[in-house]
């Protein structure tokens, strides 16, 4: 099929890849393909049929003969004296096998009256059709030679007594061995009588073993003649009746098959081109009248209800995607409303230069359930959160926005962080039939000390890098999640901060993120990527692990948010240097 459309096409290449010029071509190459074995069965089968008939001819003749001969003739005591002058010979004389060692040791048989009596008796079956040769000889198994005893055959073929020749030991061993329950025959191609057929009897001696054969040579030219004749008869009465055969199938094919695929084509390019054009038309396929009773009757039945089908498509459609904008709408809002609840000013507290703080997070859809938050309790107190809500989508992020709120006006009753999971677990878990849950790290700076009093409800390892040092995980002690189960109580602990010390908290779409191969970012990668850039500032070294995980993950689609926090302390000692420029 040319790679055109089927408007590009022209009308010539539209005819030549039809489906009539298909039939038509198929029905030719198919015609053909059972002419030739028609004819090549038909062939084998004449063939095999004439070849048996002239074979069964000759067998018989030499069935005849050898009855004549055994009642007229002695042919015993000839055959035994020539084969036992034969058996005589030396090797050298046999593979001589001269005129001079012929008539040395076998020209007084031609003598003897029995000899003669066998050359009339044969003579007088020479003059049958298609026997080219009948004669009396025996087979020596010992040299695999034909050893003849008499031959009336009086041409330039003429054999003597005793004369012999060389045959296959195969021929030997069948006729020998013949059993008398089938014609026994050889078939050899003979270069100046073409094929000849050997076949004959054999003369039982009074003890019973064969003494001689009456041999039949059929000429087969005949057959050859007669396959020739029937090769060409039959191929033209195959061409012929071919020919006739592929008119009449593609006629018929045209009216059954092709104009009806042609008009349900026609209606099909009709239905494109109104839809192109906006035309409103839905009974190009209805208004079909295909009555082939079959498969194609079927499909223009199929393709006028996938019409109807889809005009009822597409009105749906427009409605769905109607209402798909307006649902996209409303989750560009609400991200943009997600958005904006989180701290998304940088830097986020100038006025505070004891800490420096940055965050992002990058939802796996429009909307996650990841979120961060960092506030003042009070001039001496900074509230840090990292939070993984279940569940992605609208109802994570709603539960997020709630989780949010609870946290921080828990946050700013100046409760520990062990009570403000607690509280926020038990208001959560009163009201929470989806049985949603979150897990939090919340930990609250004293901005004098560098002390920070953390918990954590479930949550990912924070890591901690002290001054001129490494990032290393604090594997702390993990409390059941929020929205799990009421009545939780949760551990507080400390996390002592010097001036310089970093701290980077993340939800699990980090060490989680998906790369080629289904392998994952992992928390010793992120520990590298942490380390390779902890001179950076918080914003920088935030940027810094994003970029290791975007190209660690390459187009690999996430699963799972992405969110992380870093918080440098910087301590009083920076705090008075902003307020004293002159100090040294």
């Amino acid at each position: 099929m040319p790679q055109k459309t089927i408007r590009e096409m022209s009308e010539l290449e539209r005819k030549h890849n039809s489906l009539a010029a298909r039939v038509f071509h198929s029905t030719i190459i198919g015609s053909i393909i059972l002419g030739v074995i028609a004819l090549l069965i038909g062939l084998g089968m004449f063939s095999y049929t004439l070849a048996d008939q002239y074979i069964s001819e000759g067998f018989s003749l030499s069935q005849n003969a050898a009855g004549f001969l055994s009642r007229t003739v002695d042919i015993v005591p000839l055959s035994e004296a020539i084969m036992e002058e034969y058996r005589s010979l030396s090797d050298e004389e046999r593979t001589q096998n001269s005129k001079e060692v012929r008539q040395e040791h076998f020209s007084s048989f031609t003598g003897r009256e029995d000899y003669g009596s066998a050359l009339s008796v044969l003579a007088e079956y020479m003059t049958f059709d298609q026997v080219e040769f009948i004669y009396l000889a025996m087979y020596d198994k010992d040299t695999s030679s034909l050893v003849f005893i008499a031959d009336p055959d009086d041409s330039e073929d003429h054999r003597e007594p005793g004369d012999w020749e060389p045959v296959s030991l195969r021929e030997v061993n069948k006729f020998l061995n013949w059993d008398g329950t089938n014609i026994v025959y050889e078939i050899v191609n003979s270069k100046k009588l073409g094929y000849l057929c050997t076949t004959g009897v054999p003369i039982i001696g009074p003890d019973g073993a064969i003494k001689a054969f009456v041999l039949t040579d059929v000429s087969l030219a005949n057959v050859v003649r007669g396959m020739k004749s029937f090769f060409w008869q039959y191929t033209v009465g195959v061409l012929v009746i071919m020919n006739l055969f592929a008119y009449l199938m593609t006629q018929h094919m045209k009216k059954t098959v092709t104009e009806p695929i042609d008009a349900i084509s026609k209606a099909a390019k009709d239905y494109a081109k109104d839809k192109r054009e906006g035309n409103d038309i839905d009974d190009h396929f209805s208004s079909l009248n295909i009555k082939t009773g079959d498969e194609i009757e079927n499909l223009s039945l199929v393709m006028s209800d996938m019409e109807r089908d889809l005009t009822e498509y597409e009105e749906d459609l427009t409605r769905v995607t109607a209402e798909k904008e307006r649902i996209n709408t409303e989750l560009l809002l609400a991200n943009r409303i997600q958005t904006d609840m989180l701290p998304n000013i940088y830097p986020a507290f100038p006025d505070h230069p004891e800490f420096d703080i940055y965050a992002c997070a990058k939802p796996a859809r429009q909307v996650g359930g990841d979120f961060y938050d960092y506030f003042l309790v009070d001039q001496d107190h900074l509230c840090i959160v990292m939070a993984d809500v279940s569940g992605k989508g609208i109802p994570a992020a709603l539960f997020m926005m709630a989780s949010k709120i609870i946290l921080a006006n828990n946050a700013m009753m100046n409760k520990k962080p062990s009570e403000i999971l607690k509280d926020t677990n038990d208001l959560i878990c009163s009201n929470n039939r989806e049985e949603m849950f979150v897990t939090v790290w919340l930990g609250i700076l004293d901005l004098s000390t560098g002390i920070i009093t953390a918990a954590n409800a479930g949550h990912e390892y924070p890591a901690i890098m002290h001054k001129n040092g490494s990032f290393e995980l604090i594997k702390d002690t993990h409390g059941f999640v929020i929205g799990g189960l009421s009545g939780l109580k949760y551990t507080d602990y400390e996390i002592r901060m010097e001036p310089g010390s970093k701290l980077f908290l993340y939800t699990d779409g980090v060490p989680e993120a998906d790369g080629a191969g289904m392998e994952m970012f992992g928390t010793e990668r992120m520990l590298e990527a942490l380390n390779s850039a902890n001179g950076s500032d918080v914003k920088e070294l935030i940027e810094h692990i994003e970029n290791s995980v975007s190209e660690f993950a390459g187009d690999t689609e996430q699963s799972d948010d992405i969110t992380m926090l870093c918080l440098e302390y910087l301590g009083k000692e920076q705090m008075r240097n902003a307020a004293d420029p002159h100090q040294k």
